[in-house]
Parts: C-alpha cells; sequence; structure tokens
C-alpha cells in the first residue's frame, strides 16, 4: 500500500535525526493520531482509539523536523503510507509508517513563529532564469550612476488581507513572510 494521507495527531517520542553511510539526513518520531467525539448520552467529549504512526523524514526536511518538532507537540504530517508486516517467534506485528512530504505544528493548539531556511531548496549552479518560467523580470527604480542612496530593501512588497477597518499587512512576495515580523 503507498498512499498519500493526512494524519493530525501529536508526537509521541524525541525525534530521532541520523545520517545515511551516503551522508543524507534522516529524522523519524512516533505519532499518535487519537479519535475525538461527542457523547450526547453524557454530553461530554471523550477519547476514542489511538492510531500509531512512525514519521520518517528526509534531506532538508529531516534538518527543518530535527530543530523543529518537539515531544508532546500536535502537528499535522502529510505522506505516502505504508504498511508493513513481519512475524517472529509465531506472532505477526504490524506497523505503518509514514515517509513525510511535509510537517508542520498545528496551530489550532497555539502559535508558530515561520522561519524561511536559506538553502531549503535543491542547490543550484545557475538562479533560473526569470523570462524561461514566465516570471517578469523586476524593474528597480534605483539606478547606481545617479546620486541617489538606494532602497533599503530590495524585495518587493504587497499588501494583504485589506478590510474596511483599514487593517493591511504588508508581504514579501519572495518569501512569502511579512514584513517586519522578524523583528
Amino acid at each position: 500500500m503507498n498512499d498519500i494521507i493526512t494524519v493530525r495527531g501529536f508526537v509521541a517520542s524525541e525525534v530521532k535525526s541520523s545520517t545515511t553511510a551516503r551522508g543524507t539526513s534522516t529524522a523519524s518520531f512516533r505519532l499518535g493520531s487519537t479519535e475525538r467525539r461527542y457523547d450526547r448520552a453524557t454530553n461530554t467529549w471523550v477519547d476514542g482509539n489511538t492510531n500509531w504512526y512512525t514519521v520518517q523524514s528526509f534531506r532538508y526536511l529531516a534538518g527543518h523536523v530535527g530543530c523543529s518538532v518537539k515531544k508532546g507537540q500536535r502537528v499535522l504530517v502529510v505522506g505516502r503510507l505504508r504498511l508493513r508486516q513481519w512475524e517472529h517467534e509465531g506472532r505477526v506485528y504490524h506497523v505503518a509508517e509514514i515517509d513525510a512530504e511535509s510537517v508542520g505544528h498545528d496551530l489550532m493548539w497555539g502559535s508558530a513563529n515561520f522561519t524561511r531556511m536559506n538553502g531549503s531548496t535543491a542547490p543550484a549552479e545557475t538562479p533560473p532564469s526569470t523570462e524561461a518560467s514566465g516570471i517578469p523580470e523586476r524593474n528597480s527604480d534605483w539606478d547606481a550612476d545617479h546620486d541617489q542612496v538606494p532602497p533599503e530593501d530590495d524585495t518587493e512588497e504587497v499588501a494583504v488581507g485589506a478590510s474596511d477597518d483599514d487593517d493591511t499587512m504588508l508581504v514579501n512576495i519572495e518569501t512569502g513572510e511579512l514584513a517586519g515580523a522578524g523583528v
């Protein structure tokens, strides 16, 4: 079985980080996902069964999981489900593993501060051509031949979240981060 699934649950073990013989970073942890349902007879929420998964991540994701995810935190995991079984001393054992494509904190239970890491994508020899990608080249108003001061930040920002009360936020269009959020 090799299906893409999304699981919401809690980190049940410390993250184990390592490196393979070929130099690939890996990180894994146990994830518990407990069913919650409302019992109308008692007018309370009750816990149901807990499904257990081993979440495995590789390369850049493994590095980010290793420094971001801690035991007890609520997370969302998207990845490929693999169900395996084996026999030992006459007993058959089953394990559910998820090869993670994405891991993130569940913001239903708290807040997070995202920090984009440089080099999180595969390193490229040369930057991609804007002409080939269909992205128009940015035209800078600043000219080095003139005696003007260059702009403080060479990144473009756009306003989002405009409403009647004028609560707008500036978002850096290159990184997707809020302008001034890291201050």
